[in-house]
């Protein structure tokens, strides 16, 4: 009787406070507008994996340059399937070049992929009448850790992705989520660079960090709730323990007497 009032006053002193997204929004039918933080096209970085299809009015014509490349293995899969994978592009190498069929060695580390698509169209156009390029990130992924549904590390479909985004497809925070504290982990020119994010808050919408790049890693750190409730499983084992032992000890006792 008295463990169980214990647990239920333990249990209740922890309760979360801050679970509800965005609370400095205010909860009637007038609008708050919230400008939304710029969105800046991520450059082609080495060991990226390029999707590039070009077409033409005659697929035939074209069909060897689409072969995808080499198949890539990449951790994590896909939003809607987290498990290993693989994805067929052109990887960049460590020089910052691709290689494709008849267009030859590109140089792509350092531009974005609408600028590699306009100097492939300028090539392609040499040797086809108005040929449509297309060049995308194949292996755009974001890693989601800690108080998550689902963590794992997710090839996301297109490279304009958001904090929320990720969050989805980690299935959203768990109820132990500390929501107003989420940490961002990103490399920068060769350093880590971490930032808190508040989702609690609707300013989270413009700052500078919404927008994730590849390689991003968002961790979610467990709120007091879930730090209290381990603790109190870790006492319940430890006093189940004790309780056998020292029921172990009372029969060898009476055996040995």
């Amino acid at each position: 009787m008295l463990s169980g009032v214990i647990t239920l006053l333990v249990t209740s002193c922890s309760a979360p406070k801050n679970i509800t997204y965005f609370k400095d929004v205010p909860d009637t039918i007038r609008q708050k507008g919230i400008q939304q933080a710029a969105y800046a096209t991520p450059l082609i970085q080495a060991d990226d994996i390029l999707q590039i299809t070009i077409q033409t009015l005659d697929p035939t014509a074209t069909s060897m340059l689409n072969q995808s490349g080499a198949s890539v293995p990449v951790a994590g899969g896909t939003a809607a399937a987290p498990v290993a994978t693989s994805v067929s592009g052109y990887l960049v190498d460590k020089d910052g070049y691709v290689v494709l069929p008849l267009i030859g060695k590109i140089t792509v580390q350092g531009k974005t992929t609408d600028s590699v698509r306009e100097e492939i169209k300028t090539i392609a156009a040499t040797y086809y009448k108005d040929p449509v390029v297309n060049v995308r990130f194949a292996n755009f992924k974001i890693t989601v850790l800690g108080e998550v549904n689902k963590p794992s590390t997710y090839v996301m479909p297109n490279e304009k992705v958001t904090l929320l985004d990720a969050l989805g497809a980690a299935g959203d925070l768990t109820i132990y989520g500390k929501r107003e504290n989420i940490l961002l982990i990103r490399d920068n020119n060769g350093k880590k660079e971490f930032v808190r994010l508040n989702l609690n808050e609707s300013n989270i919408f413009s700052s500078p960090y919404f927008f994730l790049r590849q390689g991003d890693v968002v961790y979610v750190e467990p709120n007091k709730s879930k730090v209290s409730s381990t603790d109190l499983s870790q006492v319940k084992r430890i006093s189940i323990m004790a309780s056998v032992l020292s029921l172990l000890i009372v029969v060898v006792s009476r055996i040995n007497f």
